[in-house]
């Protein structure tokens, strides 16, 4: 189904697993996704809670959506559910500067994740030097993900070839530099054993 979400934010139909689940809202008209986004609460939700189990593709309920990793969903633009993931979100709310109310993050990233007006990725031309583990960048076709003091390219098959990092220069990044400054602060951000 039409319900994997890639590094630049797309929600594409491919069959690689996922980590995580998440939403942006109602985003479904039967089992067709047919808006890109219902608000700026974009969040990245634990596979299994309390046992609670819902059908996927209900009428005006949240459209479920999967990551393959943290760092993809990061990337994309979500964060750290408070429900379900209580503590990571409030690791990551504690490595915010400020540490700001749900609503300012949501805020905060949606600004970072589109071009004002449009639903158009947001690009940040940012310097390779200080660029932690878990950021991905977009040189090229395929998203590369920073980890390990290398890159490594990120297709809708899964992770794959590496590269070493630049040590100088600027390139253009995916995940919003709000939550780069969260994964500076020390955030433990889950990647696939793939991408090492």
């Amino acid at each position: 189904m039409r319900n994997r979400v890639t590094p630049t934010g797309e929600i594409v139909n491919v069959p690689l697993r996922g980590a995580w689940t998440g939403n942006r809202g109602v985003l479904h008209q039967g089992h067709e996704i047919v808006r890109f986004h219902a608000g700026d609460l974009w969040i990245t939700c634990v596979l299994a809670f309390r046992g609670r189990w819902r059908e996927q593709w209900l009428p005006n309920r949240y459209t479920h959506l999967y990551f393959h990793d943290e760092a993809v969903s990061f990337a994309a633009g979500h964060r750290p559910c408070g429900e379900c993931r209580r503590p990571a979100y409030n690791a990551y709310r504690d490595a915010w500067p400020g540490r700001p109310s749900a609503t300012a993050m949501n805020r905060q990233l949606h600004r970072e994740r589109l071009v004002p007006g449009t639903h158009r990725r947001r690009l940040h031309e940012l310097r390779w030097a200080g660029l932690p583990d878990g950021v991905f960048v977009l040189r090229g076709p395929h998203p590369e993900l920073v980890v390990d003091g290398h890159l490594t390219e990120w297709t809708t098959a899964g992770y794959g070839r590496r590269q070493p990092l630049p040590g100088a220069g600027t390139v253009p990044v995916l995940t919003p530099p709000a939550t780069i400054a969260v994964l500076r602060a020390g955030y433990p951000v889950q990647i696939d054993d793939a991408a090492r």
